[in-house]
């Protein structure tokens, strides 16, 4: 009787415990799924970045560039449990069954990697950002001085009449000084949030006999215009918007006067789509220091290039602000600081070994945010740089239980 007691006891021990263990893979399943994406999103941003760092060290001696990117991710998990039991080991309860259970999760990823290349790519690679990209990205409140730091090629402005190029390069001083001192007197007004880069809009308006329109032209004519009928002297008068180029200034361009939006929309029209327009007027904010031109963006391979060449051929230096420029908040010497050493930094948050070599961004110093940042959106221009990784398949993490 008491052994049948014990039987019936360890049955139902067992049953709890196999239901429990079943439950328990239940609940572990969507925590797994949960730290598995976590830990490949993880994996693929830090290989990212490390790829960025490399190819700057690769820029800075003079070799190709190259990416590859990861196109799909399979993991699959495998639960198992198990029970049974085992006497007891000692005391009165020796010849009692113990119930036992346990269980095991094996993952088994597969992960596709493919380089990243082609004659599309490259052109990518290439091709000068646009304006475009760059107000998005001035738009997340990036510092204004870094971008500009980071993605022009070179300012220009008119001067006697001819349009004048000063090149964001170290070695060609006179053009380096002159874009630093423009770059942080546009830095000091956008850290008194008196920058404005907005889109120039006008209206056009004509006027046309109401009897000239017909049933089917007057159905077209609201598709694309505003339409007032005028009764007094049986006329419409259309009106349309026209969106100009992105200008940045230090005044809201919707106080300017009809005409002088039109000028300078038929001034910035046909510039380059490259080319970012600023206008600083005299009697607003940072008007001290009027300013007119047009800054051109790099293309993404430039970029890299830059900052190898920064490491040593090309160091940057510190540019003193104009004297007409108000106090900056920080007007650092190099656009991202980057660290060269013979062994690994051990206070950087990555760095990559090249040729001996390890490269780093430098995370130490009172210049630690500017250089995460600067590093940021090195990672966003890249994403806006690269086309879709091609890919075999769909990704998907299969739980298999």
């Amino acid at each position: 009787m008491t052994m049948l007691l014990r039987f019936t006891s360890f049955a139902r021990l067992t049953l709890a415990g196999a239901f429990y263990s079943l439950t328990l893979s239940g609940c572990l399943s969507p925590i797994t799924l949960n730290r598995a994406v976590t830990a490949y999103d993880e994996a693929v941003t830090d290989a990212i970045s490390k790829q960025l760092l490399i190819n700057i060290a690769r820029a800075h001696r003079h070799q190709p560039i190259h990416f590859t990117g990861v196109s799909n991710i399979a993991a699959t998990f495998d639960f198992r449990v198990n029970a049974g039991a085992t006497p007891a080991l000692t005391g009165d309860t020796g010849m009692t069954l113990v119930p036992t259970f346990g269980g095991s999760v094996a993952e088994n990823p597969t992960i596709s990697i493919v380089p990243i290349e082609g004659e599309e790519f490259t052109k990518r690679l290439l091709t000068p950002f646009q304006e475009t990209k760059f107000v998005l990205l001035l738009r997340q409140r990036f510092d204004i001085d870094l971008m500009l730091r980071l993605m022009m090629q070179e300012l220009r402005i008119k001067q006697d009449g001819r349009e004048v190029a000063f090149r964001n390069t170290p070695s060609d001083k006179q053009g380096y000084e002159m874009f630093r001192r423009v770059v942080t007197h546009l830095s000091a007004i956008q850290d008194q949030n008196q920058l404005y880069a907005e889109p120039l809009i006008s209206h056009r308006t004509w006027t046309i006999p109401a009897n000239s329109v017909s049933a089917e032209g007057f159905q077209s004519l609201q598709n694309e215009y505003l339409l007032t009928y005028n009764q007094k002297d049986a006329t419409y008068t259309l009106q349309k918007p026209i969106v100009g180029r992105v200008l940045i200034t230090n005044y809201d361009p919707d106080t300017l006067s009809p005409e002088e939006r039109e000028q300078l929309i038929y001034e910035t029209q046909n510039g380059h789509v490259s080319d970012v327009s600023f206008d600083i007027r005299p009697g607003h904010f940072g008007g001290e220091y009027p300013l007119r031109g047009n800054f051109r963006l790099r293309s993404f391979n430039t970029i890299l290039s830059a900052l190898g060449r920064g490491l040593e051929e090309e160091r940057e230096y510190h540019v003193e602000k104009d004297p007409r420029t108000m106090p900056v908040e920080e007007n650092p010497v190099h656009t991202i600081e980057l660290v060269m050493s013979d062994s690994a930094p051990s206070d950087a948050d990555m760095s990559v070994k090249f040729h001996g070599k390890h490269y780093a961004v430098d995370t130490t110093g009172p210049l630690t945010r500017w250089n995460r940042k600067g590093f940021q959106l090195l990672y966003f221009l890249f994403q806006m740089t690269v086309s879709e990784v091609p890919r075999v398949g769909v990704p998907s993490i299969t739980i298999a239980k």
